[in-house]
């Protein structure tokens, strides 16, 4: 009797053991997906060309704007599309926050206004005129954030910090340093949170 009572114990244990374990198996794939970043670099420290951003969550687009020199230099009024990698979104949706490992990308591509059956308006046309990216990681970059300009798919150096796309973006943002204010579907979310600075859409 006692040696039954001792093996249901043990048995007992072993069970409760192998609950706890399966219970924090996910918690660390979490956290371990958590800091995965979608930025990649090579040796000489150049980040390397996000190829698949057209499969990252689209943030917004707008018209016409013109932030970016690339846009600025468009013959018809460009369009911007915004991406961002998923497991940061998701991180957003529930924080209000970008977590470490935050890649951003704006795509310019050309507005066209005839072409097809179309009378008005305009549409986007033709190949990016430009790739912008915006990565946070305070472990490699002063200040946490830094932008990238792609020549096409070949690795690009950080743009440098006297840019004016940093100072624009320290004063302007309204989301530890991104235009979260142009993102209609986020910007509910950031004020929610606490993590919305009203001073920027003065």
């Amino acid at each position: 009797m006692v040696r039954e009572e001792m093996l249901t114990t043990m048995a007992s244990r072993t069970i409760i053991r192998m609950m706890g374990l399966l219970a924090f198996v996910p918690l660390f794939a979490c956290g371990k997906a958590g800091a995965e970043t979608a930025a990649q670099f090579d040796n000489a420290q150049r980040m390397k060309f996000p190829a698949d951003y057209r499969k990252w969550v689209f943030l917004s687009s707008g018209h016409g704007m013109s932030y970016s020199p690339a846009a600025a230099a468009a013959t018809e009024p460009p369009f911007d599309n915004v991406f961002v990698d998923p497991v940061s979104y998701e991180m957003f949706l529930r924080t209000g926050r970008w977590r470490e490992g935050t890649v951003l990308v704006l795509e310019i591509r050309g507005g066209q206004s005839r072409g097809s059956i179309n009378k008005q308006g305009a549409f986007q046309a033709g190949q990016p005129i430009a790739v912008e990216v915006h990565v946070k990681n305070s472990r490699r970059f002063r200040g946490g954030w830094a932008f990238f300009s792609f020549d096409r798919a070949k690795p690009a150096e950080k743009i440098a910090t006297t840019a004016e796309c940093y100072s624009c973006h320290q004063q302007n943002a309204v989301v530890d340093t991104t235009f979260v204010q142009f993102y209609p579907t986020l910007l509910p979310i950031a004020q929610q949170n606490g993590a919305f600075r009203r001073i920027a859409l003065r």
